[in-house]
């Protein structure tokens, strides 16, 4: 199954567009702006359709026209915007739409259906099972409620080659007797809400990151977490700590945050990525993180630091300490300037950051700042570029963008300059993808 995150936000998005606290600060600062949860399952199925999901769907380069089922958890107005109905009977010769949910949701649904668009209610509670196309879906409690108890539900949907995942947003807590209706599913990926960080006083009905542990520890012990599962923190709102912090909270539980847009291809292995990728941006735009997050649910990683260790240098130091910190800890380590070697040998999911390291290392091998010749240097790079068309695993690699700045007033710098801008575009036109990170936020170049 494709799921596409369309939103991965709580009801007021995050950040939250009047707070000005440190967590808001920190994602607008990011550009991490996260709308309404929901997502799009294979461009025919959507798990819940808040008001902003049919807009996030383009802003996602999907369209809705085929979507032939909604599953809605609850009547809650973030994830029910019944007004989706109204606008898609504006569209001449609609297919069929199956509506599922409580029935409460579905009452709310009714009234904004256009009089002949053929849409059909299926009302459904906790125990249900059915056939939604191809699809088999078990309806499961939740501990949230709108006005009554059972007025919202979550849903165990299989996809028709056996992929298998768990929808549960809004969910609260689980009583222990709930973790047997789960038992031994082995999903391959849960997307489960985590709405209030360390304020999960405020609502019984949602997950703060302890019961968030909790719930995942839970689905461990009953079998329906595997180490092979990708557990997806989702609703995520701005009680939350600032994101490097949520992304190490999350990892202590072997979770990690859902993010808008980002397309998880549950039951199919290692995920799929754009066989090689270009990452550029200037300093401290964001272009690591970025790199790190297209592989982040990838089970394990192998990360090519291409800078090597520098003796005695406490500012390089901390920066690599950090950059450690916010890694998985089933990722691990090469240091090496030797990044053609490990793009024919690698295994695993490869990220290289970055090539302006890299290619500097070269130019001291060869001793070419203090006249030395640059053939050798060009043949590193000609073999670096051949390891990088034959990698046959995942690869994203770093580089900086230089060519947006100012002149550099040595000779050196504009030596370093040309060639790692024709470095870039040699990788570029060998890569599936291509990205520039301004600010924090990525800017499609090329995509296959």
């Amino acid at each position: 199954m494709e799921v596409v995150l369309l939103g991965t936000g709580a009801a007021d998005g995050w950040p939250n567009p009047f707070c000005t606290c440190e967590s808001c600060a920190d994602a607008a600062r990011r550009g991490e702006i996260r709308g309404q949860t929901a997502a799009l399952v294979d461009d025919v199925l959507l798990l819940d359709c808040g008001p902003e999901a049919p807009g996030a769907a383009v802003r996602h380069g999907r369209s809705l026209a085929t979507v032939r089922h909604i599953l809605l958890t609850h009547a809650h107005a973030d994830h029910l915007g019944p007004q989706a109905l109204l606008f898609r009977s504006w569209v001449a010769g609609g297919d069929e739409l199956d509506v599922i949910g409580p029935a409460d949701a579905l009452d709310t649904c009714r009234p904004w259906v256009g009089p002949d668009d053929p849409v059909r209610f299926v009302p459904v509670e906790a125990g249900d099972s059915l056939a939604v196309g191809e699809y088999a879906v078990r309806v499961l409690p939740a501990r949230h409620t709108v006005f009554r108890d059972g007025d919202a539900v979550l849903y165990d949907l299989s996809g028709p080659g056996g992929s298998r995942l768990l929808w549960a947003c809004d969910t609260g807590m689980w009583p222990t007797e709930w973790f047997e209706a789960v038992r031994d599913a082995r999903f391959d990926a849960v997307f489960l809400e985590e709405t209030f960080g360390d304020r999960s006083e405020l609502s019984e009905g949602h997950l703060g990151l302890p019961e968030f542990g909790t719930l995942v520890d839970g689905l461990r012990g009953a079998g329906a977490v595997t180490p092979d599962t990708d557990v997806v923190a989702v609703h995520l709102g701005h009680h939350n700590p600032p994101a490097d912090i949520l992304r190490k909270r999350l990892q202590q539980v072997d979770a990690r945050p859902g993010r808008d847009g980002e397309v998880v291809h549950v039951g199919e292995g290692t995920p799929v990525v754009p066989h090689r990728t270009l990452v550029l941006g200037g300093v401290r735009s964001g272009k690591s993180r970025h790199a790190e997050e297209l592989l982040a649910s990838c089970p394990s990683v192998t990360y090519v630091a291409t800078g090597g260790t520098r003796e005695g240098d406490a500012e390089w130091a901390e920066r690599v300490a950090l950059h450690r910190e916010r890694r998985p800890g089933s990722w691990s380590t090469v240091e090496t300037v030797d990044v053609a070697e490990v793009l024919c040998t690698a295994t695993e999911p490869l990220l290289i950051d970055c090539l302006g390291t890299w290619l500097t290392a070269r130019l001291d091998i060869h001793g070419v700042w203090d006249g030395g010749d640059l053939d050798p240097v060009h043949s590193d790079v000609d073999e670096l570029i051949a390891a990088w068309r034959k990698c046959a695993v995942p690869v994203v690699a770093v580089s900086n963008e230089v060519g947006s700045g100012v002149v550099p007033a040595t000779s050196s710098g504009r030596l370093f300059r040309d060639m790692l801008g024709r470095l870039n575009a040699r990788v570029a036109e060998a890569s599936e993808a291509a990205t520039l990170v301004v600010a924090g936020i990525p800017v499609s170049l090329k995509r296959n």
